[in-house]
């Protein structure tokens, strides 16, 4: 399973991106698997940002991203998104989608593929 994602670039406090990550491989399949977005920012520790289930009823996100990011997938297409509004400078990262046949969500340690990141970074 491999996962790309891309998206990122330079935006100004208080403005919008949205990220896609698509997911490929031979004989998997997509919606079996629950994706996460991580970001991981200079100097700081990786961290959690959003996860979807399988079909995409579930979503969870980290308390400081509620409210202005949206994950959703198109199952369809083997996509995934984040919708990101109102960004702020300290949402400057590079993000990384990740996949898992688990449950889980906010926690890297489950996840079994990861794909590289797209760079955000927020101009204050």
């Amino acid at each position: 399973v491999q996962l790309q994602a891309s998206g990122g670039g330079l935006v100004q406090t208080g403005g919008s991106l949205r990220l896609s990550c698509i997911v490929s491989g031979s004989g998997f399949a997509f919606d079996d698997y629950v994706i996460g977005w991580f970001r991981q920012a200079p100097g700081k520790d990786r961290e959690f940002v959003a996860g979807i289930s399988w079909g995409g009823a579930d979503t969870y996100y980290a308390d400081s991203v509620k409210e202005r990011f949206t994950i959703s997938r198109d199952n369809a297409k083997n996509m995934v998104y984040l919708e990101m509004n109102t960004l702020k400078p300290e949402d400057t990262a590079v993000y990384v989608c990740a996949a898992h046949l688990g449950g889980q969500y906010q926690y890297a340690r489950y996840y079994s593929y990861w794909g590289q990141g797209t760079l955000v970074t927020v101009s204050s």
